[in-house]
């Protein structure tokens, strides 16, 4: 039986509460839920500004999946959990950006799920988690 590892990097924030930033078992790696936070301070980022905030959580995203052994190219799916509809063009505005720098834009990108909620943070905006398939 695969053994259960949890993954750490300190290129992302650490976990505020009793979750791992990511699972990894077999080929199967998870990504817990990631905001706008600065790695280092841990302090919350750019109040108000969508895409920063955007691009700030796929960067903790994909510190995570690199350190599970994975690149932004073997992400399956991920989910955007967004505090505000209106902020929905924005956010895409930046996800996809992201995506073409990371895997290019011929590259098929991940499934995608976008969520409107209220966040656990009121400085929050967007929220991101993934599920990976590593080689």
């Amino acid at each position: 039986m695969t053994e259960k590892i949890a993954i750490r990097t300190d290129a992302a924030p650490a976990p505020a509460h009793a979750f791992p930033q990511g699972v990894r078992k077999g080929p199967l790696l998870t990504v817990s839920g990631q905001g706008p936070v600065d790695p280092a301070t841990g302090e919350y980022l750019f109040p108000g500004d969508v895409k920063a905030q955007t691009r700030r959580t796929l960067d903790n995203v994909a510190a995570i999946v690199e350190s599970g052994g994975a690149t932004m190219a073997d992400v399956m799916t991920l989910r955007v959990y967004l505090a505000d509809r209106a902020d929905f063009a924005a956010m895409n505005e930046v996800y996809e950006a992201f995506l073409e720098e990371k895997i290019g834009a011929a590259a098929p990108f991940p499934c995608r799920t976008t969520v409107i909620c209220t966040l656990p943070r009121a400085e929050m905006l967007v929220e991101v988690d993934a599920l990976a398939c590593v080689d």
